[in-house]
């Protein structure tokens, strides 16, 4: 009977030698979430203000990092909390409040979530097509470092809702204008209020992959009709998507979250 030219301990240590001599694969795993949240105000709850259930559809899905859409900071409307702050505590994540227009003696716009600690925090204004006058609008940005030391820019925006769209492509062309010399890694993320075949979808699929091609639609969450609500990536070969989802959560808000789950490179 031929013996074994090695033995198999011995092939183990021999794949380990080889390996260790390999160059590291890094990669990571996150976990993206954008969610228009109606100022906490459940639709079928008017004048209602629930936190803890935006905060609870949150951590259900334990996201690395939320877009937040129509956020209030103590209004008459929502009353004297600082919303973001309020969700941060609530999920335990970080957070950064993006102004878009003073409202009610307080504010509204946007707002980030992070697992990871928030730096470089930024808002830019978004233009408005002249004679359309529409709501002001912003871009928030935020750097993150992952846990495997890559770098990643995350954005948030919540485009013009008027029934004129040339707003909407205005800004989705500033969005592009802004984000393309990022030197990291881009997700983008939010309310665009457009929908797939639209000019704003298609000037977005210029820069941006969309991870749901065929997306799910996301308005009224009660009984959804339409996709919105996206969630967006570039350069697309440091991005796997893993999976998409629009969440079939009706109580929260008038608006489905959607969440997408990648698989990052780290940048060399």
């Amino acid at each position: 009977m031929k013996q074994p030219l090695l033995h198999p301990y011995l092939w183990v240590l021999l794949f380990v030698s080889i390996t260790q001599c390999l160059p590291p694969v890094f990669s990571q795993e996150i976990r993206v979430m954008s969610y228009n949240i109606h100022h906490g105000n459940p639709p079928a709850r008017q004048g209602v203000i629930d936190l803890e259930a935006i905060a609870q559809v949150i951590t259900k899905e334990q996201p690395d990092l939320v877009a937040l859409q129509e956020v209030d900071v103590r209004t008459g409307r929502s009353g004297p909390y600082h919303q973001a702050e309020v969700l941060s505590k609530k999920t335990g994540l970080y957070a950064y409040f993006a102004k878009a227009i003073d409202y009610d003696g307080g504010a509204y716009g946007l707002a980030i979530l992070s697992r990871f600690p928030i730096q470089q925090p930024h808002t830019y204004p978004l233009p408005s097509h002249p004679g359309t006058g529409g709501e002001p609008r912003v871009l928030a940005t935020v750097q993150v470092e992952l846990p495997n030391g890559s770098p990643l820019l995350f954005a948030c925006t919540h485009l013009d809702a008027q029934q004129r769209p040339e707003s909407r492509h205005t800004q989705i062309r500033e969005i592009n204008r802004i984000l393309q010399e990022a030197p990291h890694p881009v997700i983008l993320a939010g309310d665009l209020n457009d929908t797939i075949g639209s000019e704003t979808i298609r000037v977005l699929d210029e820069h941006f992959q969309r991870s749901c091609e065929d997306c799910a639609p996301t308005i009224p969450a009660d009984r959804p009709v339409k996709a919105i609500d996206f969630i967006a990536f570039k350069p697309q070969d440091h991005f796997t998507v893993l999976q998409h989802q629009t969440i079939p959560e009706k109580d929260a808000s008038d608006h489905c979250p959607v969440l997408s789950v990648f698989r990052l490179k780290q940048q060399e």
